[in-house]
C-alpha cells in the first residue's frame, strides 16, 4: 500500500498526508477478522519463476513452469481464499473461473471510454481488481481501486505476488474512509455500487467531485426495464439483496447525471444479468443468480421484481 503514495504526484502536502492517513487506517482493518488467515495464505505462496503476464485477455494470465507439489499447495490456497467474486483469473496452471464472467462486462465497456494511456483512474467498489488490471493494459499513469471487503484485497494482493502490474494499487476501504482527493481523477469507474446507496443523488455528487474537469464517469447499475423517469425502491429486499434501495429507468438515470453537473451522457448498454454471466461455480460456496430468481419465471426475482438488469453509461463532467 506504502508504494502508492510515491505515486500520487501532484498532491499537495496535506492530501498527501490524508492519504497517508488512510493507508495507517487499512492496515489496522487488515490486522483483525479476515486479515490475519489470509495473510497466512498470502505468506504461503509458493516462489515461482514468471515468465509472462497477459492483461489484454479475457483471462487475465500468469505464465510459468510450475512443479506439481507447488501446483496442489497453491490450488489449496486459491481455495482458502474463496469466494472469487470476479474474474477468470489464470494463475500457471490454475484456472479461478469466478462467479461473475467479468470480461463480458469489460466488452462492453473497452469500446465506449476514452483511451486510459497516461490517465489518474480511480475504481470505487473495485471488487478484487480484475478490472484494475484490465485498464493497466492501457498503460495509464496511476490505477487506483478501493474497495472495503478485506478478502478481496486479499486475492488482489494473490494476483499482484505474481504479476507485479506497476501503478495498479488496491485500498481495502469504503468511500467513507477515503480522502477526498478533488479533481484529481482523469477516469472514475464505479460499477454495481450505485443501487447499494441510501441517496444516490449525494452519491453520484461525490463521484463527480473526483473527476477533473472534462473527465469522465463510467457508471453501471441496475436499472428499471420501464420508460419514463421512474424509480423502484424495493420493500425489503431485491434478488434477495438487503441493502439494494434505489433502482432507476435509464432514462432517469440519465436525468439524476445531469443534475450532478454531467454532460453527453450516454447510455452504452443496457442488459439482463443471464446465467452465461453470472453463475455458481465451484470457486464459491454461496449461492447465485439462479438461487436470486423465480424458479418458475426467471424473467422475475424470487420476490416478484423484475429481473436484474444493468445499464452502462459514460458521461463527462463538464468543464
Amino acid at each position: 500500500m506504502e508504494a502508492l503514495v510515491p505515486q500520487l504526484k501532484h498532491l499537495p502536502s496535506d492530501q498527501v498526508a490524508e492519504v497517508e492517513a488512510c493507508i495507517a487506517a487499512c492496515r489496522e482493518r487488515i490486522a483483525i477478522g479476515h486479515g490475519p488467515p489470509m495473510q497466512r495464505v498470502l505468506d504461503q505462496l509458493p516462489e515461482v519463476p514468471v515468465d509472462a503476464v497477459q492483461l489484454d485477455r479475457d483471462t487475465i494470465t500468469v505464465n510459468g513452469a510450475i512443479a506439481p507439489a507447488q501446483s496442489t499447495q497453491l490450488r489449496a490456497l486459491l481455495e482458502q481464499a474463496m469466494p472469487w467474486r470476479k474474474g477468470p483469473f489464470q494463475l500457471f496452471d490454475q484456472l479461478i473461473d469466478a462467479e461473475w464472467r467479468s470480461n463480458l462486462k469489460w466488452d462492453r465497456i473497452a469500446p465506449a471510454i476514452s483511451p486510459l494511456k497516461d490517465r489518474r483512474i480511480l475504481d470505487i467498489g473495485c471488487g478484487n481488481g480484475y478490472y484494475l488490471f484490465r485498464m493497466a493494459a492501457g498503460e495509464p499513469q496511476l490505477v487506483l481501486g478501493i474497495d472495503p471487503s478485506v478478502k478481496f484485497y486479499y486475492q488482489f494482493e494473490i494476483i499482484q505476488h505474481y504479476a507485479r502490474v506497476e501503478r495498479v494499487h488496491l485500498l481495502p476501504t469504503g468511500l467513507e474512509g477515503f480522502p477526498t482527493l478533488a479533481g484529481y481523477f482523469d477516469t472514475v469507474f464505479c460499477l454495481g455500487v450505485l443501487y447499494h446507496r441510501k441517496s444516490p443523488i449525494d452519491f453520484l455528487r461525490e463521484l463527480q467531485s473526483f473527476i477533473a474537469p472534462g473527465g469522465e464517469l463510467v457508471l453501471e447499475t441496475l436499472t428499471l426495464d420501464a420508460e419514463g423517469d421512474l424509480v423502484l425502491s424495493p420493500n425489503g429486499r431485491y434478488a434477495k439483496m438487503n441493502n439494494c434501495y434505489f433502482i432507476p429507468t435509464p432514462e432517469c438515470l440519465v436525468h439524476w447525471l445531469e443534475r450532478c453537473g454531467f454532460s453527453d451522457v450516454h447510455i452504452v448498454s443496457t442488459t439482463p444479468t443471464t446465467p452465461g454471466e453470472q453463475r455458481k461455480t465451484e470457486w464459491i460456496q454461496t449461492e447465485s443468480l439462479a438461487d436470486f430468481l423465480d424458479p418458475g419465471d426467471a424473467t422475475k426475482t424470487i420476490e416478484g421484481y423484475p429481473g436484474p438488469e444493468r445499464t452502462l453509461v459514460v458521461a463527462t463532467l463538464s468543464g
